[in-house]
């Protein structure tokens, strides 16, 4: 295979993760022995944050009322898409029960988590969408309690702390209760019961390196969506692709974060040099704060990667297992057939990545990282444990039993035998066995 970089990354994403790790392995020791009081105290340290954790419903119910009807129309539209498609989801699961031989029966049931832990990012923009992403895909899937944790900061401090989009997001999307809590102590909270006595048996949401750290940690004592680090997109252009559009792309996923990586995969060289010229362009005419970030995103994780095929470009995309990956590029069934590692796939010119990340349905808590390599993106799935059952009359185990007796044996494991031995003697005295 013959790949050439037109642009090629300074870091990777990796760079700094055992400096990441150190620091958040520390903070999580504190906040699980000092409990409430250790998260209040990375709130004020961190964030600046000193009055309640629990954000009271008056507070909430301010927040909505402060806004616009028409920004609650926008929340309640992708709600509603939210919602749809992962019902969408949830029908398609189902119990079953099913005689596998006579006397043998073999089932499954579908059964919510209790508890869910909802990590909603708020620091640089208030991420209202990704409020909804978590918590309504919970709700649809049934799980009991839905505990949200987001930064609060002093100047939403008439609202809770919080921006009141993510408030009214949240309240929409059924949370029980927030926590005006970020960073790794809101993600401990979530997993140490903090301010709720409810741990979380499972906690979801994108959030920066540390958020992602503390998650990564966690894992085990409770279950993770997926590991959602820094955002990541893929666009993979061919020449018939419109270059202010691939560029505008590229340049509206580097606006996530200064460690969020952007890549792009072309076939043609003129496509290539018309994105790397028009980039630059792009972000300086951003307002000054986004500008900053993604002029340091694009240079320092920004790619631009020339292919001689579309089957080079399959192969090298699969490689790199990226967050989010939109083909701009002729016969879209065939990339849609032949692409296998992505947490979200966007096909088309028309379908940007900014459609998924805000309001068209499908989830945006994706894996980053190269973990789409062997998952998906948050799910209802995620949110249920598909429990298996079984039970068999005597007959079956007169079947059955010598079987695993035997295999029993053959493993070394004579204990297990026995417990078949037992059966088969009971149920049937007169054989010899």
């Amino acid at each position: 295979m013959t790949i050439r970089y037109v642009k090629k990354a300074l870091k990777n994403t990796q760079t700094d993760s055992a400096d990441t790790f150190e620091r958040v392995s520390t903070m999580l020791n504190e906040l699980e022995h000092g409990r409430e009081e250790a998260a209040k105290g990375f709130a004020a340290e961190l964030d600046g944050w000193t009055e309640e954790i629990v954000v009271p419903h008056a507070t909430i119910d301010s927040a909505v009322n402060s806004l616009a009807e028409s920004v609650r129309d926008d929340l309640r539209y992708a709600h509603d898409r939210v919602r749809d498609f992962a019902t969408a989801q949830r029908d398609a699961m189902h119990e079953f029960e099913v005689q596998l031989r006579d006397g043998l029966v073999a089932g499954q049931r579908i059964v919510p988590v209790t508890t869910a832990g909802c990590y909603v990012p708020g620091g640089r923009y208030a991420h209202a969408a990704s409020a909804i992403m978590s918590v309504a895909t919970a709700r649809v899937a049934g799980v009991q309690n839905v505990i949200a944790a987001t930064p609060a900061n002093a100047k939403n401090e008439e609202v809770g702390g919080i921006h009141p989009a993510i408030l009214c997001a949240l309240d929409l999307a059924g949370c029980d209760t927030i926590l005006a809590l970020g960073g790794v102590q809101g993600v401990a909270a979530l997993a140490y019961g903090l301010f709720t006595d409810h741990p979380a048996d499972i906690i979801v949401g994108p959030g920066n390196r540390f958020v992602a750290e503390a998650k990564r940690i966690l894992f085990g004592r409770v279950g993770i969506d997926v590991f959602a680090g820094p955002t990541e997109t893929m666009v993979i252009a061919d020449g018939d692709a419109d270059p202010e559009i691939v560029a505008a792309d590229l340049v509206g996923q580097a606006e996530h974060g200064v460690d969020s990586p952007v890549w792009l995969i072309t076939m043609s060289n003129e496509v290539a040099a018309a994105v790397e010229e028009r980039v630059p362009t792009l972000i300086a005419e951003l307002p000054m704060d986004a500008g900053e970030v993604a002029a340091r995103a694009w240079r320092d994780f920004g790619e631009i990667i020339l292919v001689d095929s579309r089957e080079e470009a399959c192969a090298v995309s699969d490689e790199y297992a990226s967050e989010h990956l939109h083909v701009q590029a002729a016969d879209l069934d065939w990339w849609l057939a032949n692409l296998r590692n992505y947490g979200s796939l966007f096909l088309g010119e028309e379908t940007t990545v900014a459609f998924g990340d805000k309001c068209s349905g499908p989830n945006h808590i994706l894996p980053t990282k190269g973990a789409a390599r062997y998952t998906g993106g948050l799910n209802v799935n995620k949110f249920v444990k598909q429990l298996s059952y079984q039970r068999m009359t005597r007959d079956a185990v007169h079947e059955v039993g010598p079987v695993a007796a035997r295999i029993s044996r053959l493993e070394g494991m004579e204990a297990h035998a026995r417990t078949a031995d037992v059966r088969l003697r009971k149920y049937f005295p007169n054989e010899k066995w």
